[in-house]
């Protein structure tokens, strides 16, 4: 059985997470998949499809191979809040979070050389303090919104707008690590350190 992991995503943030518990991918590869919500589909569900398709996609090119996938999706109530490519959008996100308690949800999926997945959901409650605007100008300014779903990236600025986590930290930058080596280790990726 192959000791290899295929990363099946381009996001930096989750690169990063990994290297920091020594964990490196022998590739990284962007799963093509459209994250298009299906009409009616729940923040929860989105983000677990999002994961399984995209290690299902990668692990078609790849069958040798351990492939681990991640989405995130940010959700205030019902609500899904995606990544956004403008200041409007984005400023229209924040003003919804300011004040108030919203989910960040982690989809995690892991396929193994011999085509069997692994899936696991972890939900993370975040609290962001009441926002004035010239907060939320200022960040806009910063363009850390930018490609973040939420439109915030908790690991800069917006640090300071969060008043209370309750969860994974790691979960809201991009990848909860603890559950994800757990999930690893359990699909029988040795490489994956407690």
């Amino acid at each position: 059985m192959s000791e290899r992991f295929i990363l099946a995503s381009a996001s930096p943030r989750r690169s990063a997470l990994l290297k920091q518990v020594n964990l490196q991918p022998a590739q990284i590869i962007a799963a093509d998949v459209d994250e298009t919500p299906i009409q009616g589909e729940m923040p929860r569900k989105l983000a677990i499809r999002l994961a399984f398709e995209k290690a299902v996609e990668v692990a078609a090119r790849f069958p040798n191979d351990f492939i681990l996938a991640a989405d995130t999706v940010v959700a205030c109530g019902r609500r899904i809040l995606d990544k956004v490519d403008n200041a409007d959008a984005a400023s229209e996100h924040l003003r919804l979070l300011s004040g108030r308690r919203h989910q960040v949800y982690g989809g995690v999926a892991v396929v193994t050389p011999g085509g069997t997945f692994h899936t696991r959901l972890v939900t993370t409650q975040v609290t962001f303090k009441r926002l004035n605007s010239s907060e939320i100008e200022g960040y806009l300014e910063s363009g850390e919104w930018k490609g973040k779903a939420g439109a915030y990236a908790i690991q800069g600025i917006a640090g300071a707008f969060v008043k209370r986590i309750n969860g994974s930290c790691s979960n809201v930058v991009g990848l909860p690590l603890y559950e994800t080596l757990a999930l690893l280790r359990g699909s029988g990726f040795t490489g994956a350190q407690s």
